[in-house]
């Protein structure tokens, strides 16, 4: 990964009619947010209308919306809004944090020349992002850190496993947040990931993973025993 893409600019669809990855970042945005609740219904017709184009854009971002489990489709019952529930959110984080923290055993073994400089430079992004107050663009560079990391771990069938965890994840605890968040925080809780990355330290780094995952929400201790971690 010699370049990263950091910079997620949002487009103006009023422009010009929309192509599909465009209808497909505005809704994702919108459910990850939860501007779009759970259970609505997405109408291929009033979507094309809204971005100014026709329905296949429309059609084609919601095959990747139902790809990532933000949505469902049902033939001809339409198309929705997922769920977003507490319990399919504890099995993600528990998959997740199995994912992660034995994956950072493997990466130490063999860590890539530009691994810690790329880590670095994402959470300088996510700081970035974090005192603009763009919640959504903090979560997709959280994201990227995640699974920057996983693929050092050389497993390629388990990076759409993590990432449909880590979409999960981040709009279950979005739509978790009653008050705002101190987004700097957030950002900086993959610090000392980074750090003992950097030292070459598997136990403290694959601790340091366990811990950020298990109190991403409230919930955590309940989820995660001292013997689970």
């Amino acid at each position: 990964m010699s370049e990263l893409n950091l910079q997620r600019p949002r487009r103006d669809l009023t422009l010009r009619p929309a192509r599909s990855g465009e209808v497909f970042e505005a809704l994702k945005r919108d459910i990850m947010l939860g501007q779009l609740s759970s259970g609505e219904p997405l109408v291929e017709l009033e979507l094309a209308a809204r971005f100014g184009c026709s329905q296949g854009p429309v059609r084609e971002a919601l095959l990747q919306l139902q790809e990532e489990g933000l949505v469902i489709r049902q033939g001809h019952r339409g198309t929705r809004v997922s769920e977003c529930t507490a319990d399919e959110a504890v099995e993600m984080f528990r998959l997740r944090q199995s994912i992660e923290c034995r994956s950072v055993v493997r990466v130490l073994q063999h860590p890539s020349r530009t691994l810690v400089s790329e880590l670095r430079q994402l959470v300088h992004a996510m700081e970035d992002a974090a005192r603009s107050g763009d919640e959504y663009q903090l979560a997709e560079l959280d994201r990227d850190f995640h699974r920057r990391l996983l693929k050092d771990a050389n497993l390629p069938a388990l990076e759409p496993i993590l990432h449909r965890c880590l979409v999960h994840n981040h709009r279950f605890k979005i739509s978790q947040s009653d008050a705002p968040r101190d987004l700097v925080a957030t950002a900086r809780r993959h610090i000392s990931i980074v750090d003992a990355i950097e030292r070459g330290d598997t136990p403290t780094a694959s601790q340091a993973l366990a811990h950020h995952i298990a109190t991403i929400v409230d919930l955590g201790p309940k989820v995660f025993m001292m013997g689970d971690q």
